[in-house]
């Protein structure tokens, strides 16, 4: 996968199965076992932040109070860009 090297990584999640079953669905989808993939990260993007949080598909989800903590602390660290500082960017360097 490739990665930008801005990303700061908050959380991840580990897929174990071969395949899903969607709730509510007789269809299961395939992933790649033991593929661990970015769920939560942070990054500056010109003068604002992106926080970006994949967790929380159902809204059962947002009753767990550690997911709805992220999504506040994300949404506050955001928030703040126009008054903290931006943090160092990293210029990525590709060799072929």
């Amino acid at each position: 996968m490739l990665m930008d090297p801005n990303v700061k990584v908050l959380a991840t999640s580990k897929f174990t199965k071969a395949s899903y079953l969607k709730k509510g669905s007789k269809k299961s989808e395939n992933v790649v076992t033991g593929s661990v993939v970015p769920v939560v990260w942070k990054k500056n993007f010109g003068k604002g932040r992106i926080f970006y949080n994949s967790l929380g598909h159902n809204i059962e989800d947002f009753d767990v109070p550690v997911l709805m903590e992220i999504h506040k602390r994300g949404i506050r660290w955001a928030a703040e860009s126009k008054y903290k500082a931006k943090e160092d960017l990293i210029s990525p360097v590709h060799k072929y």
